[in-house]
Parts: structure tokens; sequence; C-alpha cells
């Protein structure tokens, strides 16, 4: 008869180690493998199993049954293609009390709404406190039906039994098999759960939403085979001090993972911010040294956003280069770029970069404009409030050209701004805005008037 045995499972990445060690032969990290049991498998040859599909010309598969679900969100619907797959699994994480259950029960509330039966199953939270928020949120609907529920194979028979259109599972790492036994959470427990939320998915047509849990550094907890196992996977993001959330697609199946959602939170719940650069650019204050706007693409959508840049005089040893909602890595170059290249920039410095109102804005497209506020603030003058700026720089100081420039432009011109500062190209320039192409950092630094003189070297 076969004998139970143990093994070390990282919590991290599913790597597993007969024995236990400090540092998972995985992942490299540290303090994350725990013991499990491993249930002892039937010995003898495995039968032949049925198929319940045959192979068919692909020209010959059937999609209407898999076509999206608006969910009547907009920025939503922006970030998945048009709504939810029947038959899919997506996968959200974000950092505790950014909206995650907020925005999920808009969704299922809002197929309810259309008389689409929705099923919200909630690991963590008791009904009544999701009955509260959705009274509060004015989302109360006779088709959107609640479960508190932690345990697998109850989760799987309300599934059945309610037979919704949706379901949302309020989290995954809650969600535990009494015949497993490790502990709830554990990698196996996480793993052996989606995989059957995932074959039920595929085998009724539902729609399927996880939460996740994420780690200190922001990614998703547990094994990896959780991201692969799922169609869709979703990242729910924002600073709870302030109303703005950001959703962004990490992996889709049906589309593409560039898009941006942006929502903001209010007494009612998320609402959709369907024109972002009004929002970024709506506190602006004008004539200031170290701003300047940047005109970003992010999916279809070009969004404008403000760039901070703050140089000051340091007294440390390692001069501060603190970034928020920039690359690091880019300004670090840019930094070695204008002391290199322009004798603009001293290492001794302190400097601060911001993407403002919460913005992320990593794109090879803002280095120019980040450039041109750190040179603006080392100098002390101000930008022109007109003015967008756009380029790549590379490291021997030429601005190279960005993608969508000309849909950049558009939107630009349209928030009312008259000068552009760009790489050299044939777009066309759109009406009422004055383009200025540049061929390298130092050029652009001239024609804006930032600097009083520039040598480059």
């Amino acid at each position: 008869m076969a004998k139970t045995r143990t093994q070390h499972v990282c919590n991290e990445c599913g790597a597993s180690s007969p024995t236990w060690v400090g540092r998972c032969p995985g992942c490299e990290a540290w303090g994350t493998l725990v013991e499990e049991i491993v249930a002892p498998t039937s010995g003898g040859s495995t039968a032949r199993l049925g198929s319940s599909a045959s192979p068919v010309p692909i020209g010959a598969v059937a999609t209407d049954e898999w076509q999206a679900l608006p969910t009547m969100i907009g920025e939503l619907d922006r970030v998945l293609g048009g709504g939810l797959v029947p038959g899919s699994v997506t996968l959200i994480g974000g950092e505790p009390g950014v909206g995650k259950s907020t925005l999920l029960l808009q969704l299922v509330a809002s197929y309810a709404k259309r008389s689409r039966r929705s099923l919200y199953v909630t690991a963590e939270e008791s009904a009544p406190q999701v009955h509260q928020r959705a009274e509060r949120l004015g989302l109360l609907h006779e088709q959107l039906f609640v479960v508190p529920e932690t345990v697998l194979p109850h989760v799987l028979a309300h599934i059945e039994e309610v037979k919704p259109e949706v379901v949302v599972v309020d989290s995954i790492q809650t969600v535990h098999d009494p015949a497993l036994t490790s502990a709830p959470g554990s990698v196996s427990q996480v793993r052996h759960a989606a995989h059957h939320l995932v074959g039920l998915a595929k085998r009724l047509g539902v729609a399927v939403v996880l939460v996740g849990h994420v780690t200190k550094d922001g990614s998703l907890a547990g094994p990896r085979v959780l991201e692969h196992v799922v169609d869709t996977v979703l990242d729910f993001e924002g600073d709870r001090q302030q109303g703005l959330r950001m959703l962004r697609p990490v992996k889709h199946r049906f589309g593409a993972t560039s898009e941006l959602g942006l929502f903001e939170m209010g007494d009612t719940g998320l609402r959709d911010v369907p024109d972002p650069s009004e929002l970024f650019l709506a506190d602006r204050v004008r004539d200031v040294a170290g701003s300047v706007v940047v005109p970003t693409v992010e999916g279809h959508r070009p969004v404008l956003v403000e760039i901070q840049a703050l140089v000051s005089n340091s007294s440390l040893a390692s001069p501060r280069r603190s970034v928020q909602g920039v690359d690091p890595g880019r300004l670090a170059m840019l930094l070695a770029v204008l002391q290199q290249r322009l004798r603009l920039f001293e290492a001794r410095s302190d400097v601060y970069a911001l993407a403002v109102g919460g913005a992320r804005v990593l794109e090879p497209g803002a280095d120019l404009g980040l450039a041109l506020a750190v040179v603006s603030s080392l100098t002390n003058r101000a930008l022109p409030d007109s003015l967008v700026v756009c380029g790549e720089v590379g490291l021997a100081g030429e601005v190279r050209r960005v993608a969508h420039l000309e849909r950049r432009l558009r939107e630009a011109a349209r928030l009312g701004f008259t000068q552009a500062i760009v790489p050299p190209s044939d777009v066309e320039a759109p009406v009422g805005l004055k383009l200025t192409t540049v061929a390298s950092l130092g050029e652009a630094i001239a024609r804006t008037g930032v600097a009083a003189s520039v040598h480059p070297i």
C-alpha cells in the first residue's frame, strides 16, 4: 500500500523540493517553502480515456457562443475588448482597499440589471457586508445572487444550482477543498481550486472572475500556474489616498494587453473616466520651472500627462534619485546624457521626478519631455504653458521617432495646445498646432530657451 509523503512547495512560484531549504530553488526567494502532504497515487496502468471532442477543420469551428458579453462599464469593456467571454476565466489582482470588490460587484450587478443571472461568491466577507455595499451603491437586483462560501465543492455546487452567466469568486486564495491535507491559501489549494473552476467555466460556458491577492511588490501571489490557466489577468492599481484607479491587462487571450481603463472612486462607487487627459491636467500650475506636458499613448487612447522634475543641491554622499510614475532607468540614462554630452548636469544633485495625478509613464516617448523638465528645473526657467514635448532620446543625445505621433498631436490640439516639439517626421500638423522638429536633445534645449547656452561635446 502506498504511503503518504511530504514535500515543500514555494508559495511564490510553486516549485517543490523534497526537503526544506531556506531559499527556493525556482524563484530564489527566501523563506517561502512550506510543507505539504502528497496523497498516494494508485498503481497499475492508466486506462485510455474517451474524448468528448472530435477533430474538425479550423474553418468549421463554431464561435457564436464565444462572443463577448458587454459589461456596460465603459472602461472595463475597453480593457476586456468588448466584455466578458462566456467560458472564460479572468483573474484580477490589486492591493487591499483599492476597490476590487466594488468594481466586481458593479460588474455582476450590471449583468443582473439586464436579466442575466449572476453569482457573487464572497469567501472573505459575510453576505450582510456585501448587501450593505450593494445597497449603498444602488446595486440590488433580483438576478444578482450572493453566497458566503469557502469550501470548493460547495462553491461548484452553488454554480451548478444557480446556473449563472457570470460568477465572481472573491477571493481564490480563501477557497479550499477539505479533501486536500494542505492549509487554505497554500499552493496546492489555490492550484486545485483554479483548475476546477476553469474546468467548470469551460463546461458550462459561464464567465468566471477570480480575485487574487498580491505580494509586497505588487505582483499576484500564489503559484505562477494560476496565471497560466486563466484567460485574462488584470492589474487594478491606484493610491487609496486619491480617487484615481487604473486597470491594466497583463494577459488577455481575447484582445490586446496595451489598453488602459481609468476609474474614479466616489461615494456611488467607481465611475468611468472617458477623458483622462483633462483629469491629469485639471490642477496644472502654469509658469513653473520643471513642468512639461507629454502626449502618451495607452493602447489606442492618447493621454496627455504632466511630468514634473525638481533638481536641488545635495549634501549626501549618494544623491537621491526619487521617481514616481516614471521609469527610474530612463531617468538615470537621461541624467548621464545631460552630464556627459551637454555638460548641463552635476551628479552631486538630488533629482525628483513625478508623473502627476497618479499616472504611470514608462514609454520611451517621454524621454525628451523628462529631460527638458530636468533642465528647466536646473536653470529655473519655465517651459511655455502651451507646449507639448514628445520623443525618445538615445545615448548619443539624438532624438528618435515614436509610434502614433499623429494621434498624440491630435489630442494635444484638441486640448488647446499650440506648440509641439517632436522628432523629425513627415506627420502633418493638426490645425492650430505648430510643430518644431529637433534632431538632438541639445537642439531641443536651445529651441525652448531653458538653458542660456548648450555646447555639445
